[in-house]
This record gives structure tokens, sequence and C-alpha cells, in this order.
């Protein structure tokens, strides 16, 4: 079974992180919300508070699947100042495992140089931290390991795309369905 890890920082999107959320458990892929913090406590860009399910601090990540990113103002810059996140993100990607970015999030993944070469998205105005990317204008962007995303509009999309990639197209449109027009 696939498990996945959000990272939640003070003054993330809350949309972004909880549609992910919802929709993975939806279809029952097991995904953990993660404080970068020191509590479980995470308030979000819009003063939402939310409980995360665990500290960065006393995980190991070694079941992981995929990681997840998501953005908002200040939680990105929170996500990209958190050194052992970035260490995990780099150990990931070198080994080709699943890592979502939405909205300024990607920025973080431009500026470790995942991006190079690639097709990626992001929220209008970050297009420059996409560093050696492809800057495709398009809700969700897959390259390879590596999936961007726009922003908390394409939210059902990305969160879509991360179910389709653990799971099948089948599930992530029947995921989508339920939730877009309550079939």
């Amino acid at each position: 079974m696939s498990q996945v890890y959000i990272f939640l920082a003070q003054g993330f999107e809350e949309i972004e992180c909880l549609t992910v959320v919802d929709l993975m458990r939806r279809v029952n892929i097991p995904i953990t919300m993660v404080s970068i913090s020191e509590t479980l406590e995470v308030s979000g860009a819009h003063q939402m508070t939310v409980t995360a399910d665990a500290l960065f601090s006393d995980l190991n990540f070694d079941d992981a699947n995929m990681l997840v990113l998501p953005g908002g103002a200040p939680g990105t810059c929170n996500l990209n100042d958190c050194k052992p996140l970035k260490n995990l993100l780099t150990d990931f990607y070198n080994k080709g495992k699943y890592i979502g970015a939405i909205c300024a999030a990607p920025m973080i993944l431009g500026h470790l140089g995942f991006l190079e070469g690639r097709k990626a998205t992001c929220y209008p105005g970050f297009e420059k931290d996409l560093i050696g990317a492809d800057y495709v204008c398009e809700p969700v962007v897959l390259d390879g390991s590596v999936i961007t995303s726009r922003g908390l509009g394409t939210a059902i999309e990305f969160a879509g795309q991360l179910i389709e990639l653990l799971t099948d197209k089948a599930t992530a449109d029947g995921v989508k369905a339920q939730v877009i027009y309550n079939l």
C-alpha cells in the first residue's frame, strides 16, 4: 500500500493541503499530515488551524511513496527554510520517488535543482523560481517523478493526478466525479 506524507508549515494554503488529504482518504490511500514545527497545531494562510497527524521530528519516512508540498504564504517560505525537509526531498528525488508541489511550492523544487530540463508549472509570478524548467501554463504537469500544479483552483486536478499515479485512472476519475458532481 502506498504511503503519502503532506507537509504543513505555518501559513500553508488550506485548500491545497486539505483537498489532497480528503481525496486520498476517500480512496483509502494512507496520507499523513506532517507538521514541520514543534507542535501538531498548524495555522494556515487564512487563519484556519489544522491538527497534523504527526511531527516531522517523530517520523523516519522509510515507508513513503510520495511527498507533497502545499503552497501558501508564508507557508512555502517556511517549508523552504526547513533543512531536514529539503534533505528528505533531495533523498526522495535522487531515488526517483514521487514529489508533488502546488502553487508557490514548486519554487522549492526549482531551488533544489529538481526541475532542470523538466516541464513544470506554478502559481503565476513564481515562474522565475522554476530554475531550469520548461514552464508550462497547465493546471497540472507531470514530468517523470515530479508533479506540479498552479494553485488552489487546480487542487482537485492535482489530487486526482497524485491518486492516479498511486492507483489508476479509473480510481482518480471516480473520486473527482464524486466530489465535483456528487455522483
